[in-house]
């Protein structure tokens, strides 16, 4: 089978699968926390109004899933095996960004201390996009 095959099934060299497949379920959870939250958005007093802390936290939430996700699937799309510490790298920070982004968006508007968590996924995503940059500026450099 072709590169292009596996690439256009999701099965591409190296750590992408898990950020494919991973960024797809973010996109899904993504969906279905905007359908939950939209059964509440017409209410102006939810979560304190539409400007309020909580409900900001509740729409990042949201979005970072859809967001972080399709980060993910287009890094697998691209990871490279000649590459392989910095894909690593890359992949594992990215996941851990879409799986702590959304939940400490909601912890937040919960409880507003969650917030001095986002160090976690706001690093891990940093360190993906650099990795993602280097990898990439060394392809285009060959």
């Amino acid at each position: 089978m072709s590169q292009r095959h596996e690439v256009a099934r999701g099965i591409v060299p190296g750590h992408g699968p898990a950020n494919v497949t991973l960024g797809w379920v973010g996109m899904i959870a993504g969906a279905a926390s905007g359908a939950i939250a939209g059964l509440f958005f017409h209410r102006d007093d939810w979560l304190g109004g539409y400007a309020s802390f909580r409900r900001r936290m509740v729409r990042l939430g949201h979005i970072s899933l859809f967001g972080l996700g399709i980060l993910n699937v287009l890094y697998g799309l691209s990871a490279e095996d000649d590459e392989a510490a910095v894909s690593a790298v890359g992949s594992r920070a990215l996941l851990i960004g879409l799986a702590t982004m959304p939940v400490v968006c909601f912890l937040a508007a919960w409880r507003r201390g969650w917030r001095h968590l986002f160090f976690v996924p706001v690093g891990s995503v940093c360190v993906g996009l650099l990795c993602a940059a280097q990898a990439t500026s060394r392809r285009v450099i060959k």
